[in-house]
Parts: C-alpha cells; structure tokens; sequence
C-alpha cells in the first residue's frame, strides 16, 4: 500500500531548477502547498503548478523580507481572491530580522484583517522566536481563518495555548531531528498533524529536502504515536483531506 505524501510547506520557486521541482511533485503523486514569499512572486509560483492538480499555490509576504516589501500589500489584497490558501507569513523575532518588528506587525495583521474580509482562508505561519506574539495577533483576528503553524518552536505553554485556540501544525524532518522538536510533537493533537518539507531551506545531513520528502517526520510522528510510519501517513493524509474540506474561503476547494 502506498500513500501519498503531505507537503504542506515547500517553497518550489525557490528551488535552483523549479520547473524540476514541480515535476519531481507530480511524479511522486504528493500532495504539496507551494508557499510563496512575495506577492510579486505568487502569479509566476503558479505556473508552476500547471498540469499537477495536487500541487496548490499559496499567496505570501514573508516576515523576514516585510520591510522590503511592505509596498506590495495592495498587490496582495489584489491577488486575495484568486486563492484559498495565504503564507508564508508571520513574525520572526531572530536578531536579524528584530529590527524591522514593526513593520513586520503591521504587515502580518494587515495580511490577516484582509483573510477575515474576504472570509477566511487556510494560513501557514512563520512563528520563529515570536509564538506569543502571532497568537495574540491570531486572537485578536479569529475570523482569518485556519492557522497552520509551519516549525512550531514556542514553548510547551505557548502550544497548548494554540491548540486551545485551534491552531494545526505542520512538521518537517529537520524539526524531529532534536528532543525538543519530538516532545512538541507528542504534545500536538494527531488530527490537527500535518507533514511538511520547508524545501530547499530545510535539510537532513547538510542535503536540502525534495517536495514531498517527509519520510523522517512520519517515522517521528509514528514514533510519537505508537503506530508504523504507514499508519502515521494514513492519518496525516485524513487529516489532511479533513482540512481541505472546511468551509474556508476562497475561489473554490480546488482553487
């Protein structure tokens, strides 16, 4: 039996051969969100996606590059309609990108105030060195839809305050790697558990991670669990087609 793989974060522009990427997706039958960093970026990202109808094209602004782009908001409220699914977006309270906080606050709550407009959509987030403040963003903007926590790295006490607050989570390969990611993960509720690459950033032994390439966080996950990692794919891929069937906004479920 096989099943097919759940990427739901992988930047695919951003790999060096994109076309490759895409394709590579398409032949492994795995169903991946292609994120986005720029709205400038999104409309060339999903050309990508042409003839691989499991591939879904996500509209971003990235916190890391909002100072840079904070201009292209209009853009992005422009392109809202054209799709169900926004990110990356968020906040990043790193050294490198702190001095720049403020526009980044303004930028991810403007991005959400747009998704609650329009009626909600489905949201992966950045939230590296920030949890506190993305959730309390996210309380403040219930109606944006459903937040995906994209390499959750808060503290125990800040997921349960996401999990209460209805937040899913996707997981990668690099984020099992350590105890810390493995015991956030046995914390999370298995049926709001997506899998994730976060390609090309993220690697496994220095080798950036291909669309689709999850295998190590379903061992964690079966692992975490106490099922096999065939079991684990079974149950990722439902919850999956669970979050794929709300009634979120947007064009169209296949949109």
């Amino acid at each position: 039996m096989t099943v097919p793989a759940v990427d739901f974060h992988c930047h695919l522009d951003l790999y060096p051969n994109p076309q490759l990427a895409a394709a590579r997706c398409g032949a492994s039958g795995a169903y991946v969100l292609s994120v986005t960093t720029t709205p400038k970026a999104w409309r060339g990202t999903v050309k990508l996606s042409r003839g691989h109808d499991r591939i879904r094209t996500a509209l971003g602004l990235h916190p890391q590059i909002a100072h840079e782009r904070i201009g292209e908001l209009a853009l992005f409220d422009a392109l809202l309609p054209e799709t169900r699914y926004v990110g990356e977006i968020g906040l990043d309270g790193s050294p490198e990108s702190k001095p720049h906080w403020r526009e980044q606050q303004h930028v991810f709550d403007h991005v959400l105030a747009s998704a609650e407009r329009a009626g909600g959509r489905i949201i992966t987030i950045h939230s590296r060195r920030a949890a506190t403040d993305v959730l309390d963003t996210l309380a403040r903007r219930r109606g944006a839809g459903i937040p995906v926590l994209h390499w959750f790295s808060g503290t125990k006490a800040e997921l349960l305050r996401a999990i209460d607050m209805g937040c899913w989570f996707s997981v990668g390969p690099a984020m099992v790697l350590g105890k810390r990611g493995r015991d956030l993960v046995a914390a999370m509720p298995r049926d709001r558990v997506l899998t994730e690459t976060d390609g090309p950033f993220a690697a496994v032994r220095n080798q950036p991670l291909e669309p689709g390439e999850v295998g190590r966080a379903l061992g964690a996950l079966a692992d975490c669990w106490g099922m096999d990692a065939l079991e684990a794919g079974v149950t990722v891929l439902a919850s999956f087609r669970a979050l794929m069937a709300t009634a979120v906004g947007g064009p169209s479920a296949k949109a």
